[in-house]
């Protein structure tokens, strides 16, 4: 069975719910997908393929997602890449499209990464420190703009493209 690494970044648990969501659809395709914490994978030789998502703060993706990127530049040059980041909130969030952070964009194009998706994010008022709980004090940025039908049709076509580019 091809085995997809799952990665993701993130401190309150919104980008891993996608990456499990995503893995659950990869699975419904036959693949053998993995769902780990970026910061705790070492090596992604093991991998068929890697799908990579991170939280966006302030346009910037989460550091340890960066150095997956940075420490298997060469390794993720053999493989298909998807990348994915979630953090859009507030109205639009769920069509919104964000472009990488400049570093991440010059390492998906050195790796030849597929065109990264900007899926809505999940703004909790209770985790929410510094100048995040004083956007969110007008009450417009707070909630769960995730939206799911669409991370699960993104999935379903990173699966049949896994399917048609690595060998089975």
């Amino acid at each position: 069975m091809t085995a997809v690494l799952v990665a993701y970044a993130g401190k309150t648990g919104g980008t891993r719910e996608i990456a499990e969501v995503i893995a659950v659809v990869l699975r419904e395709h036959g693949l053998d997908a993995r769902v780990r914490d970026a910061a705790d994978v070492t090596g992604v030789e093991e991998y068929s393929a890697v799908v990579l998502g991170s939280a966006l703060y302030f346009h910037r993706w989460r550091p340890e997602a960066v150095r997956l990127l940075e420490h298997n530049v060469e390794a993720l040059t053999r493989r298909p890449v998807w990348l994915f980041h979630s953090g859009p909130c507030g109205p639009g969030a769920s069509t919104a499209r964000v472009s990488l952070p400049a570093r991440v964009a010059l390492l998906a194009a050195r790796i030849d990464a597929e065109r990264t998706a900007t899926f809505g994010g999940r703004l909790d008022p209770g985790r929410a420190r510094g100048i995040v709980a004083r956007l969110l004090s007008s009450g417009r940025m707070a909630g769960d703009f995730r939206d799911w039908d669409r991370i699960r049709a993104w999935a379903r076509d990173v699966g049949r493209r896994v399917r048609t580019r690595v060998p089975l």
